[in-house]
């Protein structure tokens, strides 16, 4: 299993802003006044896994218990889903803010949701920089990365 590559939340992000963006142009006027603090559930998810990172960190490092394979593998793939969820998230909440900024200056409804998107955003970035440390910490000590690697061998 590789590690999370930039390039794939970067192009998770944009696919979630362009479909909630575009969404929100038809759909705007429908909708109620989003939740002020709709994207705190994220939050609770980061600081979930950046505690379970520094638990599993140290019990690989060798300064508790062992860690079993399966656990480090299940980890892995928590961290590589939420790291996309949190990408998909800040793209969508970009999305959101794309819209409702412009309009926040005539939109009483679009000035309150400005607040409710910038919350969104920030949850989801630490959704994402969280679910890296927790991939970063199921790394094993004598782990390295490709670049680091002798090339002749």
């Amino acid at each position: 299993m590789t590690f999370t590559k930039p390039r794939d939340l970067v192009l998770a992000g944009l696919v979630g802003a362009v479909v909630v963006y575009l969404a929100l142009r038809v759909l705007y006027g429908d909708l109620p006044p989003l939740p002020r603090l709709a994207g705190i559930t994220l939050l609770v998810l980061a600081v979930v896994e950046a505690l379970f990172g520094f638990g599993l960190r140290d019990r690989i490092k060798g300064t508790g218990k062992a860690v079993q394979p399966l656990t480090a593998a299940r980890a892995v793939a928590l961290a590589k889903a939420s790291s996309v969820l949190g990408a998909i998230m800040v793209g969508a909440w970009l999305g959101v803010l794309g819209y409702v900024l412009p309009e926040s200056a005539e939109v009483a409804a679009a000035k309150h949701d400005v607040a409710s998107a910038v919350v969104g955003v920030v949850c989801a970035a630490a959704l994402i920089a969280a679910a890296l440390w927790l991939e970063s910490c199921c790394r094993t000590p004598d782990d390295r990365d490709d670049q680091r690697r002798d090339p002749i061998r």
